[in-house]
Order: C-alpha cells, then structure tokens, then sequence
C-alpha cells in the first residue's frame, strides 16, 4: 500500500449525557492510501457519522489517535488547524446560502480564507465546469435542482484544493436515477482531483461501486466487522453492477449486514 493518508490507531468515542454513557465507537484501527476510495457502510446507530467526523476533526476522540497526512489532527482537546485545512467535508443536505449565487456559494472557502476576487472566481468557473455546472454560475440555489446543489456543494468542498474529501451521505435524498447519475459524476471528480475520498453510505450497491475498499461497522458500539475490495478496473460503468463479481460482493455484505440484525 503507498502512503498513508489518514490512519486510525485504537480509535474510541464514548458520548457522556445526563441520560447516561453511549459507547458509539471502539478499537477503530484503519488505515486509508493516499489517492484511495474508502465507502464505509453499516445499521444505522453504528457510528459511521461519528467516524466521519471525527475525521474531519469536528468530533475529538475520546480514545486512540488519529493522523492526517503524517500529522496527529488533535494535540489534547486542540484541533491541528494546518491538518484541518487539508480536508474537505460534504454532507447529506448541501446547506448552500440563498442569498449567494452557486459561484459565490463555491467560492465562499477562499473568500474566508482570503483569497484575491479574481483569483476566487476563477477557481469557482473551474470547479463549476468540473462537477456539472458551467453555465450555473450565477444561478440561485432556489433555481437548481436536488442534485445540481449537491454538485455545488461538492465544488464548494473542492475549492482550497483538500487532500482528503469527506462525504457523508451526500446523495441520500436524490432520487434513484440522480444518484446513479451522480456516482458517475463523483468517480470522475475524484480521479480529476486526486483526492483522497472517504464516503459514508447506506446503500451497499453505491459503496461497492465506488470504492476501493469498503468497510463495514458492527452495532454499537461500531467496530470494523470487515474490510473488503472492490477489485473493478476505473473507470467504472453502470452495466459493472450486472457481473457476477460485483453482485457476490454486494451479497456478501449484505449476508453480513443480515448477521448483524
């Protein structure tokens, strides 16, 4: 395996409430190549939110370690901000503002970031060109479509360059032909950026096809159950979902998915 570019070491989050103690994730040991595809599937309840954000630094392991490029992400209850930067993080609703148009929504990072107007703008063209959306630049938000802010979205996440793009659950409220659609999308983006992608999905097919390794979480509290490949040349086509070798991996995780019930 090249590089590492994420790494989870004895990882552990425990949630302590005037309801009680929840143990959402223990013994997290994972280990993420620079470059790879990482879908991360499992019940819901069994932590793959809290994972992902840990990643993304918004949620301090109460246990273990967590390194981004070579560097700790946390010093005690301290986030390393130049670690921080690196990353990119998209979520399930694309939380767009109304009152900017889709370039200044993708621009908005390097606007808070500094960055010249010219310069900015030029970044926000090119990324809308990249994900779908060249000739959208100076639409509203309220005039797109689901899946036209969701790729807004994505852009936005892309805009200072992130080594690592992490996405949770970004296309659970499309529909079916959308989402199918946006997969092809997202398999390009990522081999155009060559980030690093970690994706939190309950859709089995969705992981399979898309990634390179998925890993799937027991119930809480969650645990790698297992990590399996996904050994299919890129890039990779929609009529993919129809071999035998494809449908066996799907049906393996959902045999274990099944077992977890």
């Amino acid at each position: 395996m090249t590089q590492a570019e994420l790494e989870l070491t004895g990882v552990g989050k425990t949630f302590v409430t005037r309801h009680g103690t929840t143990v959402a994730l223990q013994g997290i040991d994972l280990r993420v190549a620079r470059e790879e595809f990482i879908a991360i599937v499992g019940r819901s309840g069994c932590g793959k939110t809290t994972l992902l954000r840990i990643l993304a630094g918004l949620e301090r392991p109460t246990a273990g370690d967590v390194l981004a490029g070579g560097r700790p992400l946390f010093s005690g209850d301290t986030r390393d901000r130049e670690t921080v930067s690196k990353l990119g993080i998209v979520f399930q609703e694309p939380n767009l503002f109304p009152w900017y148009s889709v370039e200044d929504n993708v621009a908005l990072p390097l606007t808070l970031r500094g960055i010249a107007k010219r310069e900015r703008r030029a970044r926000a063209r090119e990324l809308c060109e990249l994900v779908g959306l060249a000739g959208f630049e100076r639409a509203w938000p309220r005039e797109l479509s689901g899946g036209m802010r969701q790729r807004a979205a994505i852009a936005r996440a892309l805009s200072y360059r992130p080594e690592v793009l992490l996405m949770d659950e970004p296309f659970g409220a499309l529909d079916a032909l959308t989402r199918d659609k946006m997969n092809i999308e997202l398999q390009s983006i990522a081999a155009a950026t060559r980030a690093t992608v970690v994706l939190v999905t309950h859709a089995i097919g969705e992981a399979v096809f898309l990634a390179d390794r998925i890993v799937l979480l027991s119930p809480r509290p969650g645990r790698i159950r297992s990590v399996t490949p996904a050994p299919f040349a890129r890039p990779r086509r929609r009529d993919l979902e129809a071999e035998p070798a494809f449908q066996d991996i799907v049906r393996e995780l959902r045999h274990q998915l099944d077992e977890e019930a």
